[in-house]
């Protein structure tokens, strides 16, 4: 039986060593916290179906100058923090150019299609159908020249891949979300994506079934890390771990844990805050906030308001201004009531400079494969590209091709 060790307990990690263990691998998935305590923990709860292109960063000259200017609540940036981001933000950038960024698409619209269908099997094996609603999630616009560009864009997606929504009156939003003070103009409804009401028990559930199948979840360090001959090893709670592969699936941490093994892999890293109220007027269904720059989901918690990007250093303290200005805009849309915890939650999403996740065995050491960099959609994709690794290490032809997602290109 070939075995393997899984770096990471995020929803990516959890769901690649329950589709290595159903192709016969013997797996320890491995991390210092319990599953789903991470990144995994802190998004906006949606399996986004309806993400079919990559974030793209704006080039125009005033989309640029509103971030430079901080007109936008969509990316906040600390300016002293901007040499460490200016590598991967410049690759980032040139791959926005239109050309570049639909051959992205072509390959990321393949992933996010494999998303819902990859994710039903496993919440109905984990018992988790309670935590998901499939009724997608709403967007409202306040001014109309952002309401017709996203509904161009949206008819623009439907064409392509076949993406379902529909359009919103005033009147039409304010009779599907009663709680709301004001409708705006309206806005749209994505109609296939799904919610989750709390997306860490959803990671965590997955872990259970893992482990109820006969995996091995240990508390380690995953800098322990060691080849040792023709495999690898790593210290755990339990004691010493050895597996013949080693899967990284370390999120935002994976480039500098992987730069003592020789590799120098660029990654954009997004901090991202969030927040839950309870007490207020309900909330039906997500609704992003295209003024500002955020989404409010119903959560187990209360209602979680999500924010955009911050660019800021590795070792910053928190500056939460996006969520305090999301808090202000949000109420003037609806009762939130208050804050439920004292301090809000903050993560970092890992996102690649060319918006595609790193998929595939390193270039240099036999045995250590990649599965990192999914941007904002780590929750969204961790069981579809889970799979795909789970077939690439066990010699099977991957379900979605993934060549442009390969190490590789980063000389990895």
């Amino acid at each position: 039986m070939a075995s393997a060790i899984v770096l990471g307990g995020g929803m990516v990690g959890v769901s690649t060593a329950l589709h290595l263990q159903s192709r016969g691998w013997s797996v320890v998935l491995v991390d210092r916290k319990d599953p789903g305590r991470e990144t995994s923990y802190g998004n906006a709860g949606i399996i986004q179906s309806e993400a079919v292109r990559p974030y793209a960063m704006p080039h125009d000259i005033s989309g640029l100058f509103d971030i430079a200017a901080g007109r936008t609540n969509d990316v906040h940036y600390d300016l002293a923090s901007l040499p460490h981001h200016l590598r991967p933000l410049m690759q980032y950038w040139w791959n926005s150019f239109p050309e570049r960024h639909e051959k992205i698409s072509q390959t990321y619209s393949r992933l996010i299609g494999r998303a819902t269908p990859e994710h039903q099997p496993l919440i109905e094996a984990a018992g988790a159908g309670n935590l998901v609603r499939r009724d997608g999630f709403r967007v409202i616009h306040r001014t109309q020249a952002q309401f017709d560009e996203e509904v161009k864009e949206a008819e623009a997606i439907h064409d392509a891949f076949g993406v379902k929504f529909k359009v919103l009156s005033a009147s039409e939003l304010a009779t599907a979300e009663p709680g709301l003070l004001s409708p705006g103009l309206g806005g749209l409804q994505w109609l296939e994506p799904w919610t989750v009401s709390d997306p860490g028990a959803l990671a965590q559930s997955y872990a259970d079934l893992f482990v109820r199948r006969g995996g091995k979840f240990m508390h380690g360090d995953a800098t322990s890390l060691t080849q040792e001959g023709s495999g690898w090893s790593v210290m755990t709670e339990e004691g010493r771990v050895d597996a013949e592969a080693v899967v990284v699936a370390l999120g935002p941490w994976s480039p500098e844990f992987l730069e003592p093994f020789g590799y120098d892999i660029p990654m954009v890293r997004k901090r991202g805050y969030h927040m839950h109220y309870s007490g207020g007027a309900p909330l039906d269904l997500p609704l992003r906030d295209a003024a500002f720059g955020y989404l409010m989901n119903p959560m187990a918690k209360g209602v979680r308001i999500t924010t955009g990007a911050e660019l800021s250093g590795p070792d910053a303290k928190p500056t939460p201004v996006q969520l305090a200005k999301a808090e202000a805009a949000a109420r003037t849309l609806i009762d939130l009531g208050k804050p439920v915890e004292p301090e809000p939650w903050v993560g970092t999403r890992p996102c690649m400079p060319d918006m595609l996740p790193v998929i595939g065995p390193a270039a240099r050491h036999n045995g250590l494969w990649f599965n990192f960099g999914h941007g904002h959609q780590g929750f969204t994709l961790g069981p579809a590209t889970g799979r795909i690794l789970a077939e690439l290490m066990s010699g099977e032809p991957a379900n979605v091709d993934v060549q442009a997602c390969a190490p590789s290109r980063f000389g990895a």
